[in-house]
């Protein structure tokens, strides 16, 4: 017979924050599936392109309170 949940949760909740933490990723990744490469690569390719744009100048850093201000405000809308 499969044990219940609630064993299980509390088993998980007595463990350590680490361990806790381990769980969480091994399950997630579990849930997740496998990675997607092409995903993976997209990403690599568009931080490079935004980097490269940063440093060449052609594009303007917002501080981040400003950036979280602007969407504050958005929201209240």
């Amino acid at each position: 017979m499969a044990r219940a949940i609630s064993e299980i949760e509390r088993e998980i909740r007595s463990l350590d924050r680490p361990a806790q933490e381990r769980l969480l990723r091994a399950l997630l990744e579990e849930l997740d599936g496998p990675a997607d490469m092409d995903a993976d690569r997209a990403w690599l390719e568009e931080i490079q392109r935004r980097s490269a744009e940063f440093d060449a100048g052609l594009v303007k850093a917002i501080p981040a309170e400003e950036v979280f201000e602007r969407a504050r405000a958005r929201l209240k809308k």
